[in-house]
């Protein structure tokens, strides 16, 4: 009996120790580039059992599998399978770069969205990993992280929360298509893109690729610049969360808290963020407040199909800096750091208050949906929808008391045209009120106003005792209904892959004006409806909030106009790649697009127009070659036919078609070289593009006579934009890393442009002109930038960067049409001056166990607090007599330029500090 007790003892002690025994892993993850990948996921496979790896890449996980396989994933790389067997050291495990898997998600619709394949796609394409918006962008502008790769220029322009804008390649975002998970953002009628009506995805961005040119993008999309992917944030495979908190200069502070459920047995996971964010903004008087909300839910029941459902947004408010300055404005109003000086805003009853102010709530959903048919055959589908509520406010009467007309701010007080401006520049808004309300009580037929104070911004002296010296609050709406739906059909056979997808949108623009604040009247009268016999007497308000009624149903004044937009899309796709050497591709789309408008109040006797319809489409290919390991070339071409913008249609805001209109054409090509070897990547590319078939027009006063006016059309404006670029990574000691970038570009109006002029009233008597174009430098945009960023692991868990911009050959911003291009000698655009700028950047995590982390991040910005020139919107050379001069004021140079040209300063030195807690 003893023996058999000590037999068991044993046993039972052998037992619990192979129960309890853990398996301890370790290993580093890193790229192509022998890159180390913080945050990277290992998991034992078939459990929950997982780890982060560190700063370095290093990871430890202990586990009772005493063997299987980890299943390690980053952001934007291939998952990879690494079994194992007993306590190991995995050595190094290295990750494939991946453009189809930019998220870790149970489904983003990826066969809708279009990305830059490394050695494969032959594409020029920089791509921002999650972990850098998340770090380096802090209260940044969205675009402003991508200032780092080739022929990109981005600023803040009045710098108002959410006012940037970008160019790519000289060209501005009106030509450079911006994807949101496979789906177009560029406004219908427009082309444009407001940032501020995107001011989370700092939050839910899983990465950005900027594709330079052609771009991989099937849709027939407006890229005659480049395409921004951006991949937002799904449903998550891994069970987790963050929160994280950030604070900046000038009051900015923003919290973010996001969950992710994983995939339960039935396939099903779920994930939601939620962000808010406020601050006072860098310039004066440009507070701003937004939320980011996204709600996610994947459903994936087997391994051929895959759905996901995504409702996001982003909804804001902010002040702005809309009125342009002057060098010298800047300098006699903006004290001892005058950048900050804003002509929009003042205080009324002591608080802040602009009459310039954005607010929008653009809330997205999404519907994916692929398919697996079978092994070589696989369907995308992508439903979309989004309605946009919102505006921006501006001053409205004819109180000219308050802003200049045709000066600059300092000429117009020296002339004493302001006197509800203090001496600081501002606008007394207390005074404004005190004016409104001394008026005349309205002693008119209608008896429901009696006695109350109206105003008006119709010139007349009317009888009524309605007032015309006032000023009020305005708001201009600019809502949208949209629906769209991709689907791309994919077959694959062997080296060859055939493809062929729709691309269908509905578009509805409302573009109305109401009231928003009367700043002490009672009422407003109202001549805008001319469908009414005189005006109308209005009272009522909406509030300048992305989440109150926007006044679609409500009173209008001035205009009310609804622009209707459809569009339908086919395009097809060619791909051969024999996975070593050799891939190639050619795409070509057709789209039909359908334009209408419709006028509630300025056409009434052509309400509604009749529907155009035209056609464009475009065709583009290339090569690739691996010439071996290290090196691949590859070159782009295409040819693309776009048709012209809603405006372009409808020219002067009327209901008429324009007869002349026609499609605009892009002709580009380009040639790349990439070279990789151990820890060095190095890309260039030379890219030449030609816009061409541009057509603008002019009204000419007096051109045939007094009282005989002309209207100009020019039909043949052709733009030549050329460049280089080159992008570079080293790492040339384990822990410091290198990246850089220069690019050089030459953009420019190809010839003169001939129109005619035609007299209004009589077509028939025209006359030949030319705006004298040749070789005018195109403005808005640095011609020269580089970039060297150093990014140093001091120890363990703790690293800085620092980088260097400069940007130069940046020219002023100017129409085409101006009177300075009438003549054949004449200066073209003024060039600013160049300018450089360095940031700097701490960052430090603390690992704990059960995969949870804390990241402390510092970013300063502009770390010298350079003074410099980011825009310019007039062209005065040193020397001109015109604008003419009050004698009063001072006219001098400012690094080398004339000081009343008008310009936007860069901010200064600003900062921002992060927690952000992964558990």
């Amino acid at each position: 009996m003893r023996n058999l007790k000590n037999w068991l003892v044993v046993v039972l002690l052998i037992s619990t120790s192979i129960i309890f025994a853990q398996t301890k892993l370790t290993g580093k993850v890193v790229d192509e580039t022998n890159q180390p990948l913080p945050g990277a996921s290992v998991v034992v496979k078939g459990t929950k059992i997982g780890a982060s790896s560190d700063f370095d890449g290093n990871f430890t996980l202990e586990t009772s599998v005493a063997s299987g396989a980890l299943q390690v994933s980053f952001v934007g790389y291939e998952t990879k399978s690494v079994t194992f067997k007993g306590n190991a050291n995995l050595g190094t495990i290295t990750l494939k770069f991946s453009s189809e898997s930019l998220s870790e998600v149970v489904v983003v619709g990826q066969g809708v969205i279009d990305l830059v394949k490394d050695r494969k796609t032959p594409i020029a394409a920089s791509t921002i990993r999650a972990i850098e918006i998340q770090t380096k962008l802090g209260n940044l502008e969205f675009p402003e992280i991508l200032n780092t790769t080739p022929s990109v220029y981005a600023t803040k322009t009045g710098g108002g929360y959410g006012d940037s804008r970008i160019t790519v390649r000289g060209f501005n975002q009106s030509n450079t298509a911006v994807i949101f998970n496979g789906q177009p953002v560029n406004d219908m009628e427009n082309g444009w893109v407001y940032w501020s009506n995107w001011q989370g995805l700092s939050d839910i961005a899983s990465g950005v690729q900027i594709q330079r040119g052609l771009g991989a993008s099937k849709l027939a999309v407006p890229s005659v610049g480049g395409t921004i992917n951006i991949v937002t944030k799904s449903t998550e495979k891994e069970e987790g969360g963050t929160f994280s908190s950030t604070l900046g200069n000038d009051g900015y502070f923003k919290n973010v808290i996001s969950y992710n459920s994983s995939v339960n047995e039935n396939g099903w996971a779920a994930s939601i963020l939620l962000g808010k964010w406020n601050g006072d903004g860098y310039v004066d008087g440009t507070k701003g407040e937004g939320y980011t909300y996204l709600a996610s839910i994947g459903y994936k029941p087997s391994d051929q199909h895959a759905f996901n459902l995504t409702f996001t947004g982003a909804a804001q408010y902010h002040n702005q800096r809309s009125t342009t300055l002057s060098i010298r404005d800047y300098q006699n109003f903006g004290g001892s750091d005058f950048r900050r000086f804003n002509a929009d805003w003042g205080l009324l009853d002591g608080n802040e208050y602009n009459f310039r102010r954005n607010f929008y709530n653009k809330p997205v959903g999404t519907l994916n949906w692929d398919w697996n048919i079978n092994e070589k055959l696989s369907l995308s589908t992508s439903l979309y929808g989004s309605w946009g509520r919102g505006g921006g406010t501006g001053s409205r009467g004819r109180n000219f008391g308050i802003n200049p007309f045709n000066k600059d701010l300092t000429e117009a007080i020296a002339d004493g045209n302001l006197p509800y401006r203090k001496a600081d520049g501002t606008i007394d808004f207390d005074a404004v009120v005190a004016n409104n309300r001394a008026g005349t009580p309205y002693a008119g037929t209608n008896s429901n106003y009696q006695g109350l104070i109206i105003g008006t911004n119709k010139n007349f002296s009317p009888n009524n005792t309605i007032n015309e010296n006032v000023a009020i609050r305005r708001a201009s709406m600019n809502s949208h209904n949209w629906y769209g739906a991709i689907s791309n059909l994919k077959y694959e056979s062997g080296d060859w892959t055939f493809g062929g997808g729709i691309d269908l949108r509905a578009y509805t623009g409302y573009h109305y004006r109401v009231l928003n604040d009367l700043l002490g009247l009672d009422g407003y009268y109202s001549t805008g409806n001319q469908n009414l016999d005189g005006g109308v007497i209005l009272t009522q308000t909406i509030k300048a909030s992305p989440f109150n009624d926007t006044g679609l149903n409500s009173d209008k004044i001035d205009y009310y106009n609804v622009g209707e937009v459809n569009w339908k899309g086919f395009n097809g796709i060619i791909e051969y790649d024999d996975d070593e050497k050799l891939s190639t591709v050619l795409q070509v789309g057709l789209s039909n697009q359908s334009y209408k408008r419709i006028d509630y109040f300025d056409q009434p006797n052509n309400v509604e127009s009749d529907t155009k319809k035209m056609s464009g489409g475009y065709v583009k290919g290339g090569a690739n070659y691996n010439l071996n390991e290290s090196h691949n070339v590859f070159f782009n071409a295409g040819y693309i036919e776009r048709q012209p913008f809603f405006d372009a249609i409808f020219p002067g805001f009327a209901n008429t078609i324009n007869a002349n209109a026609k499609n605009e054409t892009i002709t580009s090509a380009e040639l790349g070289y990439r070279f990789k070897a151990g820890t060095t990547k190095i890309n260039v590319n030379l890219y030449n593009t030609v816009w061409a078939n541009r057509v603008v027009s002019r009204s000419y006063n007096d051109f045939f006579g007094p009282g005989l006016d002309g209207d100009g059309l020019f039909e043949n404006i052709k733009q030549l934009h050329q460049g280089i670029e080159i992008e570079a990574y080293t790492k040339p000691f384990d822990k410091l890393k290198v990246n850089a970038m220069i690019s050089i570009g030459n953009w420019r109006y190809k010839e003169n442009a001939n129109g005619t002029i035609s007299e209004v009233g009589n077509p028939s008597n025209t006359s030949l002109t030319t705006l004298y174009l040749k070789d005018v430098k195109v403005g808005d945009a640095a011609q020269f930038t580089s970039n060297l960023g150093l990014d140093y692991s001091m120890f363990k868990n703790f690293n800085i960067d620092l980088s260097w911009r400069y940007a130069g050959n940046l020219y002023s911003d100017f129409s085409i049409i101006d009177t300075q291009f009438d003549t054949p000698i004449n200066k073209g655009a003024l060039k600013l001056p160049n300018y450089d700028l360095f940031d700097l950047g701490l960052g430090y995590k603390f690992n704990f166990i059960n995969d949870k982390s804390l990241n402390l991040r510092l970013n300063v910005n502009n770390l010298f607090d350079t003074e410099y020139i980011s825009e310019g919107s007039t062209s005065i050379f040193v020397g001109d007599a015109s604008p003419a001069v009050n004698p009063s004021t001072t006219v001098s140079a400012y690094q080398g330029i004339d000081t009343r040209n008008n310009v936007w300063f860069g901010f200064g030195r600003t900062w921002n500090f992060s927690v952000r807690y992964n558990f």
